[in-house]
């Protein structure tokens, strides 16, 4: 009797374990199923923020490092000073410049300025030889009259041969007098003509001296434009990267120093399968877990969908040249935003920490 009643026993016991396990396991597959038809889950998923690279305008020798690994400094603060003594020589030549065409200006202001008051002195003096022009007409006129008279009263004998020979030589020395004084003032006239355009031809030199100036001047601001660029700042406020450079290196324009992780609110990109998408849509509500903080679940929504698969984003994106085709299934990148970001927690994430997401379909 006790031979045969151990097998039943365990063979009860058996049915017990069996029969729980599949009540728990149907159980667990049920609940898996109805989760599975409201929710999408995906690990393939990054926090990530903004990161703003760190790039020098100029080429130089770095004298100073003003910044350490990993430190918080806002927009503005000095990062990295370059040696900027060749840079101070072009400010000081371009200086010189604008002084000498400062010079050149002034030099041509003064023969402007002179010439002007040559034409004034020109005009003045033909003013002059005018009024004695006109005087000298009312001699000759005068002198004619007499010349006359005498020429009439010498025909009768009435006056003396001296006489007549002093009216007319008062006559050609009135004729002349007026053919100096016109000659006079052509001279004059044309002396004012050559000041004139000596003038125009200073006042042209002074426009261009200004167009030199202001050439100059823009030299001058470029060259001290570029000095300033010899001080590299923080493009915005964030935490720096690890930093490459040392004193006495010498860094080339456009090189990327490091990066300026910015102190703004991170979010999370998820690598949905193209099969997960059909009932995703804006708006819905994510629950976030972060392998940091496996305890903790921070409330998202899904912002915006990528435009394309992050295989067409690849640097080496698949392409089957020969034509064949082997099916893969695609991930599409899903933009996931904290909907409480001034969570300390959401505070403390890092661009690059792997999270779990949870999408709430309904």
């Amino acid at each position: 009797m006790q031979e045969t009643s151990a097998p039943k026993k365990r063979s009860k016991g058996f049915v017990i374990v069996l029969a729980a396990l599949v009540i728990g396991g149907g159980a667990f597959g049920i609940t898996k199923y109805i989760h599975g038809q409201h929710h999408e889950e995906t690990d393939n998923a990054q926090i990530d923020a903004n990161v703003s690279p760190v790039i020098p305008r100029v080429s130089g020798y770095v004298k100073e490092v003003r910044v350490k690994d990993n430190q918080f400094v806002k927009k503005g603060d000095t990062l990295v000073i370059l040696d900027d003594r060749d840079l101070a020589i072009k400010v000081q030549s371009a200086q010189a410049a604008l002084l000498a065409a400062e010079a050149n200006k002034n030099a041509a202001a003064a023969a402007t300025q002179a010439a002007e008051t040559g034409i004034t002195q020109a005009q003045a003096q033909i003013g002059t030889i005018d009024a004695q022009i006109e005087a000298a007409k009312v001699n000759l006129w005068r002198a004619n009259q007499d010349y006359e008279r005498y020429a009439n009263l010498i025909k009768d004998h009435s006056i003396t041969q001296q006489q007549y020979e002093q009216a007319l030589a008062a006559k050609q020395s009135a004729e002349r007098q007026l053919d100096v004084l016109q000659r006079q003032k052509t001279a004059a006239a044309r002396q004012t003509s050559v000041v004139s355009s000596q003038s125009t031809a200073t006042s042209k030199q002074i426009s261009l001296a200004d167009a030199a100036i202001k050439q100059r001047e823009t030299e001058v601001a470029d060259a001290e434009l570029v000095r300033s660029y010899a001080v590299i700042l923080a493009p915005e406020d964030g935490y720096l990267s690890k930093i490459y450079v040392q004193p006495g290196q010498y860094i080339n324009a456009g090189q990327s120093l490091f990066s300026v992780v910015l102190n703004n609110t991170p979010w999370v990109v998820a690598n949905f399968k193209e099969t997960q998408l059909t009932k995703m849509k804006l708006g819905q509500k994510v629950t976030v877990k972060v392998d940091a903080y496996p305890d903790k679940k921070l409330e998202a929504k899904i912002t915006s969908f990528s435009p394309a698969t992050g295989a067409k984003f690849a640097l080496l994106p698949p392409d089957n040249a020969s034509g064949n085709f082997v099916k893969v299934v695609q991930r599409l990148p899903v933009k996931i935003e904290f909907v409480n970001p001034s969570d300390e927690l959401v505070k403390n994430l890092r661009p690059g920490m792997n999270v779990e997401v949870d999408v709430h379909l309904d």
